[in-house]
């Protein structure tokens, strides 16, 4: 997990205005996020003070291919979130109904759903971003299916392979 990507996305900033507002270029900001160059604990901790934030460090086992790959599909869902958040809730409450009656002994897990899907959208668009275990185990019975076209998802897995070929 890219921490400089994961906090202009948690912020919706462009490179740009995090390289502003964190007193350092564009370049800089780009470099991090493609891994050329390593941000020290010290520049994340000023990047996440300069939009409000503070720095956590947490340690947590690797993600897995699979992890990774929820994730990218979390993540086109967040953006959709985003943009329509509506429709989206609404079809993720209507699926985790469905779930809820087809798999009963997921009932913590559809709770905590039911919670997420009543809060803003941006505090559930941060659960689907996170990479930490709880937001993981939370993905596996994910109540968005559907909130992609097939052709998105496509998109999504053409995008997530390419990177994986890059990893």
């Amino acid at each position: 997990m890219n921490a400089i990507r994961a906090l202009r996305a948690r912020v919706g900033l462009t490179q740009e205005e995090l390289a502003n507002l964190g007193e350092t270029s564009q370049p800089t900001i780009a470099a991090y996020e493609a891994g050329r160059k390593a941000p020290t604990l010290r520049t994340l901790d000023r990047l996440a003070k300069a939009v409000g934030l503070e720095l956590a460090v947490e340690f947590v086992r690797p993600l897995t291919r699979e992890d990774r790959r929820s994730l990218a599909l979390h993540e086109a869902v967040a953006e959709r979130l985003r943009e329509s958040p509506g429709p989206v809730l609404e079809k993720a409450r209507r699926n985790l109904r469905f779930l809820r009656g087809k798999h009963p002994h997921a009932e913590r897990l559809w709770a905590e759903w039911d919670v997420l899907l009543d809060r803003a959208p941006e505090d559930l668009i941060d659960v689907l971003r996170d990479f930490r275990p709880r937001a993981r185990e939370l993905r596996h019975v994910t109540p968005f299916a559907g909130v992609l076209e097939p052709r998105e998802r496509a998109d999504v897995y053409r995008r997530f392979q390419a990177a994986e070929a890059d990893r």
